[in-house]
Order: C-alpha cells, then structure tokens, then sequence
C-alpha cells in the first residue's frame, strides 16, 4: 500500500479551507492531519504533528501581532528538517512571487487557478522540485524584470547582508561585522538586488516589508 501524503491547511477564509478539504479528500493517498485559520494555529500543528506538507495561505493573521505567515514559515523553513511548503495565494506581485521561492517555499498556486494545479504542486513539492501554477509563472515571467528563479537564488551571504541592510545597518555598519570591505559588501548587496529585480531602495525596503522582514 502507497504510505499517505501528510498534510496541514492553514487559511484565514472558512471557505478556502472547506474547498481545500473536499479536495484533498477525494485524492488518494493524501491524509489532512491538521487544519489552522491563522499562523498561531499553524505553529501549534507543526509542533504537534508530523506532516509531509504544509498548504498556506500567507495573508493570514501572523505569530505576536504580525500581520501575514512569512515570518513564520520562514523560521520553519530554516529548519534542519521541515516539511515541504505550498502556498496557496491571491498575491501576484513578482517580486514577492519570487521572494516565496528564495525563502525556501517549494510551490506557490494562485488561488483563481484549476484545483488540479494544487494537487500537482504538492506531488511536485514532495519530488524536490518547484512548481508555480498558471497565474503565478505568468506574473514572474512578465514582470520587467523577471527573476531567473534557481539561477538567481541569493548566496548565504548575499541574504545576510540584504538582512542587515533591510534592518538599518550602513553599509559601513555590516562591513565592520562582517570583518569584510565596504566595497565587498556594496558589490554583494548590489548583486543581491539585481537577482532579485530590485532596481531602488524604494523596491528594497518594500520588497522586504512584502516577506516579513521588516
């Protein structure tokens, strides 16, 4: 017998998840073990069950008066061990499209696409690979400056001093914590912002109030 898909829905709309349900039911092999209407309830269920997959919404209340999930998915995602993560969205900005897909997210599905499509993002999710339904791909692809996705994925370093940066830190600031050059460090930033279709500091900070950072 093929082992069950574990999966936790988390969604803020009662009928985002009933939808989700009736679906997810009806496919064989896959097994609802938990269901949250906000991040708190989200956390809960990824500290008391084991899952495969988390399907999420993002725009939902977040954890200590936040007001989205991207905090804590994020922390999760970080995680030495973590499910594979789906978000389920109505959001079709690319550069947070694109944001989802370098915090470590696996698959993002518009939620005007096919119900089909999150049954394949979750198959695809659970393979290792990333997976953007319909809606999502066409948004990130006709930006004007659309991401290369994995090839444009932001070094470990590169992330740290976009992190700072975001944060408050001068240049200066984060050159001298990282015991590195000012030029080092603006040339990495620089780079950063170019992978990620930023092209001012306008579209930084908003790019990363859009993922929680800030």
């Amino acid at each position: 017998m093929t082992e069950k898909i574990r999966i936790i829905v988390a969604d803020d709309h009662d009928c985002v998840r009933a939808g989700v349900r009736q679906l997810l039911h009806a496919t064989p092999h896959i097994e609802i073990v938990g269901e949250a209407r906000n991040t708190q309830g989200l956390a809960e269920l990824t500290d008391m069950y084991h899952c495969d997959v988390v399907v999420s919404d993002i725009g939902m209340p977040g954890l200590d008066g936040g007001s989205n999930a991207i905090p804590f998915l994020r922390r999760m995602l970080r995680g030495r061990t973590h499910p594979a993560v789906v978000v389920l969205t109505m959001i079709c900005h690319a550069h947070m499209l694109s944001g989802l897909l370098h915090l470590g997210v696996s698959a993002i599905v518009d939620k005007r696409d096919t119900t089909a499509a999150l049954i394949d993002a979750i198959r695809t999710a659970l393979a290792g690979e990333v997976y953007l339904s319909e809606h999502v791909r066409i948004a990130i692809e006709t930006t004007d400056t659309p991401p290369q996705l994995r090839a444009s994925v932001l070094s470990a370093r590169e992330w740290e001093i976009f992190q700072l940066y975001v944060q408050g830190l001068a240049v200066h600031e984060i050159a001298t914590r990282l015991e590195r050059s000012g030029k080092t460090i603006s040339t990495q930033k620089r780079t950063a912002m170019r992978k990620l279709g930023l092209e001012t500091e306008s579209d930084l900070i908003d790019y990363a109030r859009q993922i929680g950072l800030i």
